[in-house]
């Protein structure tokens, strides 16, 4: 496993992988194992330059793990809004699939998508939407209802959660870390992608799990895996 780990900048024009139910947020990290020929080619040439590619959803859930014959031919309609993470940790294995760790760095919004750079697509990106590159103070999350709403959502949907291991988590790196990793459904994930602020997140974040907005996620919404 290779690391990437010198300072990053952001490329003009942006690679995505479009990836229903798929989150990445700013410091947040996602692994993903590349099968697809367009997607290696999208990691390789990636890996040539900044080594910077951007997270999106399209906005009709796709069967991204199964794709039909002829998928690759497919440009599905994606949300306006993703996000550009930095491939900090990544191995090929001999059949040329990838493994890669990809960090969160801002998000994005998307002003023109390009035409096709073998096989992938390409967007001209506006990071300065969101100011996730900007040094801000953290905001007040209540961190108290916040544990006690996922505490409520994890027993009503049998997961097992150590509320004692995310003891030492930031309120910050919480809200992000949780928003990634639990359940929802697309529409709902990219609400919590769009939030402004980390307390809007946050808002969003306790409504899904005190009203169970996660429950009718469908099966791949959670996927780290392309086939």
């Amino acid at each position: 496993m290779e690391d990437k780990t010198e300072s990053v900048s952001l490329p003009e024009v942006l690679s995505v992988f479009p990836l229903t139910g798929v989150l990445l947020l700013p410091g947040t990290r996602l692994p993903l194992h590349i099968f697809e020929p367009r997607y290696r080619n999208m990691v390789h040439d990636a890996l040539e330059a900044e080594g910077v590619f951007g997270m999106i959803q399209p906005f009709v859930p796709q069967n991204d793990n199964r794709p039909q014959p002829g998928a690759e031919r497919s440009a599905p309609e994606l949300y306006p809004v993703g996000c550009a993470g930095h491939i900090e940790r990544w191995e090929q294995a001999p059949d040329g699939r990838y493994m890669v760790q990809l960090r969160g760095i801002s998000r994005f919004r998307v002003k023109e998508e390009l035409s096709l750079e073998r096989g992938y697509r390409r967007v001209l990106p506006d990071y300065g939407c969101f100011g996730d590159l900007e040094e801000t103070e953290p905001g007040t999350i209540d961190r108290q209802r916040l544990t006690r709403a996922l505490d409520s959502y994890a027993q009503g949907h049998g997961l097992a959660i150590d509320l004692g291991q995310l003891e030492p988590v930031s309120d910050a790196d919480l809200v992000n870390f949780l928003g990634v990793a639990m359940p929802f459904h697309p529409s709902e994930k990219q609400a919590l992608l769009e939030a402004g602020s980390v307390e809007d997140r946050q808002k969003i974040l306790i409504s899904l799990l005190e009203f169970d907005g996660g429950a009718a996620a469908p099966p791949n919404s959670g996927s780290r895996t392309l086939n």
